[in-house]
C-alpha cells in the first residue's frame, strides 16, 4: 500500500541527524584524522549507488530511446523537469528554492519555509534519479502527473540508504482566467512506494 508523506516527514529518515550542509552543498566532510592525533588515516565512504533499472528498488526497465525533441512545460515532461530540477536543489542545498517548488508557494509540502530546510539540512549526501513521467490525468480543472524517483545516498549517521517514490505534480488547467503561476507544474504530494533498502 502506496503511504503518502510531507515532503519533511518523506526526507526526514532519508536525512538522518548531522550537521547542516557544508559550503560545497550537502556533501559531508571527511573526517580529519592523521599522525598527528593518533589515528589511522580512514577514507570517507563512498555515496551509495542507485539500484540497476528494473530490479528491487530501482526505476523500471524502460529501453525506449529518450526524445531530444524540444518538449513544452505545460506537458508531462515539463512536469518531470520540474522534478529533476527540486532534487537538484536539495542536493545543493538551496532548501528554500525547492520549498518553493510546492504548491500553494510551498505550503503544500506541509512545512514552513524554515522547518523544511531543517529537516532537509541533516541529510550528509542524497542524490536522486529520475524516471519517465506517467499520462496527464484530470480533475476538477486540475492536470496531475506522476513522477517516478529513486532517492539513494547516505543519512547523518553515514549508512547508506536507498529509497523509491512517485512525485505527484498539480497544474491548473489551460482555463480563462488562470495565471501563468498557476498553469506551471507544482509538486502536491510525495508517496513513498516501498520501504527503505539498504
Amino acid at each position: 500500500m502506496t503511504r503518502f508523506w510531507t515532503a519533511a516527514a518523506f526526507l526526514l529518515p532519508v536525512a538522518g541527524c548531522s550537521a547542516p550542509p557544508s559550503p560545497a552543498g550537502n556533501k559531508a566532510a571527511p573526517a580529519k584524522t592523521g599522525p598527528e592525533n593518533g589515528q589511522a588515516n580512514v577514507v570517507a565512504p563512498s555515496p551509495a549507488g542507485p539500484a540497476a533499472p528494473g530490479t528491487p528498488g530501482g526505476l523500471s526497465d524502460d529501453r525506449r530511446p529518450v526524445a531530444e525533441a524540444p518538449f513544452a512545460e505545460t506537458g508531462a515532461q515539463g512536469a518531470a523537469d520540474v522534478v529533476q530540477h527540486y532534487y537538484a536543489l536539495i542536493e545543493a542545498g538551496l532548501y528554500a528554492d525547492a520549498w518553493r517548488l510546492w504548491g500553494d508557494g510551498g505550503k503544500a509540502s506541509g512545512s514552513t519555509e524554515a522547518d523544511f530546510a531543517a529537516g532537509l539540512g541533516k541529510v550528509r549526501d542524497t542524490h536522486a534519479e529520475i524516471g519517465a513521467p506517467g499520462r496527464i490525468e484530470g480533475a476538477a480543472g486540475s492536470l496531475y502527473v506522476d513522477v517516478p524517483v529513486q532517492l539513494y545516498g547516505r543519512d547523518g549517521d553515514g549508512a547508506a540508504f536507498r529509497r523509491r517514490a512517485t512525485v505527484t505534480l498539480r497544474r491548473v488547467n489551460d482555463v480563462p482566467g488562470a495565471t501563468a503561476e498557476q498553469r506551471r507544474w507544482h509538486i502536491s504530494a510525495v508517496a513513498e512506494d516501498s520501504g527503505p533498502e539498504k
